[in-house]
């Protein structure tokens, strides 16, 4: 991985190496194998980031037809999941099994078969974005016919484009929530199993202990930011510790991180022209679960996919608008949807009518790991099962 020296043009960069950045120029070299694509990211590999480090069958679904599918070989897939609040629990067999796989590996591997293909990964940090009638500047430095901000929630590519104006909304618009992640050595209890349980504070508010299958679990607890009291370190290790007893005690390597969720408006916020957000530089996070590895590798897909083919048919302008259309035909419905969950999962009654619907019938646990997790939407069932306990939980009172 080396740096940049000197000014240097290319057809496509990509700013940031994550799993939407590496997934966008794994896809445009696919379509186009000439194409000269740069992958910047400012920390080398393998590195750490704050994350419930599941893996989606979904991702794996994006990956596959790009030669990828094989970054979660050698660890083990989980198939049980446990929600909890309270004393309502229901645990099930998820219907695909998920893959915890480290963010130092995962992401490695990823760049790996980017670089293997053709980018060209280079360690820079981008701090300014200019655009000219001829191409966009980074840095002064780095000249792009097509740029791709895959550069995580604080994205400075992001940040140019709401200064330009346009249909993208500043970072303080978006809902936000922060989670604190750590690993600790897996008990009886947690082998095998991806648990989640709710806490009681401002909903959705959850801690996590997911078995990566090789003796540690990833453990963490999450929660919807707000302007009240800071959500600070303390506070959310006394919370984990609370809900999932043990695991702070025996935990390493805790890292925390800021999730800008997204919102009703999420998926069409993609202005036209050259420059295009994917993943959490789009503001694209599953509101209910804090999940984004799905939304990043399968808008990284479809913008890398954009961005090759407008630079084929040489008319770069028309990528914005591209990407826009085809994020919204694959992910529009159900972002509406996970929004309209997310504000839902506000109300604890709501958390707890989900579970025992769960409970009751395999389908809506199956329609909600869909919901969490992948590109599910709510269904007549799932919301009958929802009705049906909230009804009844007023009857019981």
């Amino acid at each position: 991985m080396s740096g940049v020296q000197g000014r240097a043009d290319w057809d496509l960069v990509v700013v940031g190496a994550g799993p939407a950045g590496a997934t966008a120029a794994l896809a445009a070299l696919q379509h186009s194998p000439h194409l000269r694509v740069a992958l910047l990211d400012r920390e080398a590999f393998p590195r750490d980031k704050c994350c419930g480090d599941g893996i989606a069958p979904h991702v794996l679904d994006v990956l596959a037809p790009l030669g990828a599918a094989d970054v979660v070989t050698g660890w083990h897939p989980v198939e049980r999941l446990d929600l909890a609040h309270g004393q309502e629990v229901v645990q099930g067999r998820m219907r695909r099994p998920v893959h915890v796989v480290p963010r130092t590996v995962f992401d490695a591997r990823l760049v790996e078969r980017a670089t293997a293909a053709g980018a060209t990964l280079l360690r820079h940090r981008v701090r300014a974005v200019a655009s000219t009638p001829a191409a966009t500047v980074l840095d002064g430095l780095l000249s792009a016919t097509v740029v791709i901000g895959a550069d995580g929630a604080h994205s400075v590519v992001r940040q140019a484009l709401v200064r330009a104006g346009g249909r993208v909304s500043p970072k303080g618009a978006r809902p936000r929530a922060v989670a604190l992640r750590g690993y600790a050595p897996v008990s009886g209890r947690l082998a095998g199993r991806q648990l989640i349980r709710f806490g009681d504070r401002v909903q959705p508010a959850y801690a996590w202990s997911f078995d990566r299958g090789d003796g540690l679990a990833n453990v963490g607890y999450g929660e919807l930011a707000t302007d009240g009291a800071p959500l600070t370190r303390q506070l959310m290790l006394g919370e984990l510790e609370r809900l999932v007893p043990g695991v702070v005690e025996t935990g390493t390597d805790w890292r925390a991180h800021h999730l800008p969720l997204s919102s009703w408006r999420s998926g069409r916020e993609q202005p036209d022209g050259p420059v295009l957000l994917t993943g959490d530089a789009a503001g694209l996070v599953n509101p209910m679960t804090g999940e984004g590895i799905y939304y990043a590798v399968a808008t990284g897909a479809l913008a890398g996919r954009v961005a090759a083919q407008a630079l084929a048919r040489e008319e770069p302008a028309e990528a914005g608008s591209q990407l826009r259309f085809a994020v919204g035909r694959l992910l529009g419905r159900h972002l509406r949807h996970t929004w309209a969950a997310g504000r839902l999962a506000r109300m604890a009654p709501v958390i707890d009518a989900g579970i025992r619907s769960a409970t009751h019938d395999p389908r809506v646990f199956d329609q909600l790991v869909e919901l969490g997790l992948g590109d599910g939407r709510i269904t007549r069932r799932l919301a009958g099962g929802l009705a049906r306990e909230l009804g009844g939980a007023r009857g019981r009172r």
